[in-house]
Formats: structure tokens, C-alpha cells, sequence
């Protein structure tokens, strides 16, 4: 018998764990070295990857970690771990089409693939991310482009992971671009700026910032619901929003009780599940616009995904 589960990177607890959704209950976590961050789940649902970032945020000093944590997810244990070093601080992670895997290496600004992760034990190819200190990552379903936040060089840099004779292309959309979403068709990028407090779309195929709007202060992510709105994570008034893409203004402000860190949307049903730096993940309805309920959690919660397992 399968349920729907929430599975939640817990990263001040250092570990990947699973909750039931309709009851809340952490039914298991595995214990990974310190400080995991972002994770992808491949299309088969067998395989979560996980990113050692091994610092707690990127304003903190330190080497971080240089492994990939393959979570086998029916058996709930940790697979194997592949070090890909020497790249290092690994934080944005993406799958494509084709199953393959891609981690940025925030300190050495580098794109690292792997062709086939559940068997690969070192990387396949890397590219350069034309930026400084490259946090975040959207790539296309094909997995041929990707679009590197970097927060130094306050850039945003169009790669091709498949292909280094082809120079990172740069747009500059704002100061600490972070957030990132991408429209269905491609053919646009949206950004939150976090420094500059606004938000950018870019035209992906000339690099070139096509709109911009104030946002509300220090909005952190940036996800695209499957109806065509935009939900921002504001980090420093402790709000969400809700944007009109073709616009980027504001239909909807959604006060919280604490910081919003990250979320996720259910596949089919209209939540979205918001990691809160007070321990809880708050269920918003995206529908009624309100946060249905809370769900305790260990300490901050981070990147969620729902699969059914």
C-alpha cells in the first residue's frame, strides 16, 4: 500500500527524512553528515540525491562537502555516498529528461554532471558557471542549458553543461540574484534580486531582462505553480507573495509567523508545503490563499518533495 509522503531535508539535524502528509508523523530519517541542503528525486522515484553543502548557509565560511548522498527511498537508508571532489560546497542540484544529474559546486563555480548517478562514481564532465560564488541552478528539460544564480559576481549566466566550447553568457538583473523559476516553455526566466528587493524575467534566448518590479524585502525563491502563478518567499518580512508572471506585480500578500525558507507544491492537489525557520511546515492552500495547517518538524526544515511510496 503507497501514501503520499513529504520527503524534507532537515538541515540543522543534518538529516533526509519522510513525513506522512494527512497526519503529519516523521515516520523515519537517516542521518547524513552535516548540514545537507538541496535534493532531486530521479523519475523512477527509487533515488533521492542529496548535496553535502556541509555549511549552514552561504554567508558562512568554510570548505563544505564534496559527496552525494543516494538515498535508496522504498528502503529508507542511505545507498552510498559519491565524492566528487574537488568539488566542493555543493548546493544546486537538477535532474533532466534523461536522468541525468547535475550538482554546482558554489566555491569552484563549476557545473559537474553525471551521466548515470545510480552507478557513476565520479563525474562525467563539468563546466565553468561564468560567475562567482554560483548558489542555484534552473535547467532546461533536455538538460542542454542551465541558468546559474551567482551571488558575488551578482550575475545570472546561461551555460551549456554538454558543450565547453560554448562561453557562459552573463545578465546582470539585480544585486544577490538567488531565486529562480522557469516558464513552462523556456523562453522565460524568472529572478528574485535579494539585495536590489525586485524581481526580473529574462528573455532566455538573448540574456536580456524583458521586465522588473520592486519585490517585498529580501525575497529569497521563487517557484512557478502549475496554474501559471508565481509564489515568492520573502525572507526578510516573513511573507509570501503571489505574482502575476506576465507583470510581476503583486496579486497577493500572505503574512507568516516566521521566515519561509523553501517549498513545494503537491502534484495534484492545490498545497503548498513551506519549510519554516521556526520548525514547522506550514500546508498553504493555494486556492483560499491561507495556511491550512502546521506540522512539526525537526531543526529547519528545508527542500521538500512529495512522492508516493
Amino acid at each position: 500500500m503507497t501514501r503520499e509522503i513529504l520527503l524534507l531535508v532537515e538541515k540543522c539535524s543534518h538529516c533526509f527524512s519522510y513525513y506522512d502528509i494527512d497526519s503529519g508523523e516523521r515516520l523515519h530519517s537517516i542521518l547524513l553528515d552535516e548540514f545537507p541542503h538541496e535534493f532531486v528525486v530521479d523519475a523512477a522515484t527509487r533515488y533521492a540525491y542529496v548535496g553535502h553543502y556541509g555549511v549552514e548557509t552561504s554567508g558562512h565560511l568554510g570548505a563544505g562537502g564534496t559527496r552525494i548522498f543516494q538515498i535508496d527511498l522504498a528502503a529508507r537508508r542511505l545507498a552510498r555516498s559519491i565524492d566528487i571532489a574537488p568539488f566542493n560546497r555543493l548546493h544546486g542540484m537538477q535532474m533532466d529528461a534523461q536522468g541525468r544529474l547535475y550538482a554546482l559546486s558554489e566555491e569552484r563555480a563549476q557545473l559537474v554532471v553525471l551521466d548515470h548517478p545510480e552507478r557513476d562514481s565520479a563525474p562525467s564532465r563539468a563546466v565553468p558557471s561564468g560567475g562567482i560564488k554560483s548558489h542555484l541552478f534552473a535547467l532546461t528539460r533536455d538538460g542542454q542549458t542551465a541558468y546559474v544564480m551567482n551571488l558575488l559576481s551578482h550575475t545570472v549566466t546561461r551555460v551549456r553543461p554538454h558543450d565547453a566550447t560554448v562561453a557562459p553568457l552573463a545578465c546582470s538583473p539585480g544585486q544577490k540574484p538567488e531565486g529562480y523559476a522557469l516558464s513552462a516553455d523556456e523562453k522565460t526566466l524568472y529572478v528574485t534580486n535579494r539585495w536590489s528587493h525586485t524581481l526580473a524575467a529574462i528573455d532566455t534566448a538573448t540574456m536580456k531582462v524583458l521586465r522588473e518590479a520592486p519585490s517585498r524585502e529580501d525575497a529569497t525563491r521563487l517557484y512557478l505553480h502549475r496554474d501559471g502563478r508565481l509564489l515568492v518567499t520573502n525572507y526578510g518580512e516573513r511573507s509570501l507573495s503571489v505574482v502575476d508572471p506576465a507583470s510581476l506585480k503583486e496579486m497577493a500578500r500572505i503574512p507568516m509567523a516566521a521566515r519561509a525558507i523553501a517549498l513545494s507544491f503537491h502534484p495534484s492537489r492545490p498545497l503548498a508545503f513551506v519549510s519554516q525557520d521556526d520548525d514547522r511546515i506550514g500546508c498553504f492552500n493555494m486556492q483560499t490563499l491561507a495556511f491550512e495547517r502546521f506540522i512539526a518538524t525537526q531543526r529547519e526544515p528545508d527542500v521538500s518533495r512529495v512522492v508516493m511510496l
